[in-house]
């Protein structure tokens, strides 16, 4: 199941569980579409894999199997999005 964590791994931004806006690659890390369309360039900083969008959970399964809380945030992300854009 998904952890569908609460924010953005790059610039902290606010993903609630019904976001529309949140990106996630195969390990579940987390981004938002500025993120990673802007600095990201949709691959993961961390994997290297594909960003994707985050499927949203029926908001009557969020009851019995709830979001998780556990924020993740890399300051240096951006610097890691920068380098991995090198041609």
């Amino acid at each position: 199941m998904l952890q569908l964590r609460p924010g953005c791994e790059c610039c902290n931004k606010d993903l609630p569980p019904d976001s529309t806006d949140a990106r996630i690659c195969s390990f579940e890390c987390t981004f938002c579409s500025d993120c990673t369309d802007q600095v990201l360039n949709g691959i993961c900083p961390n994997c290297g894999g594909e960003l994707v969008t985050r499927p949203r959970r029926p908001a009557d399964k969020l009851v019995k199997f709830p979001a998780s809380t556990e924020r993740v945030f890399n300051e240096n992300c951006s610097a890691k999005g920068s380098e991995g854009n090198v041609d």
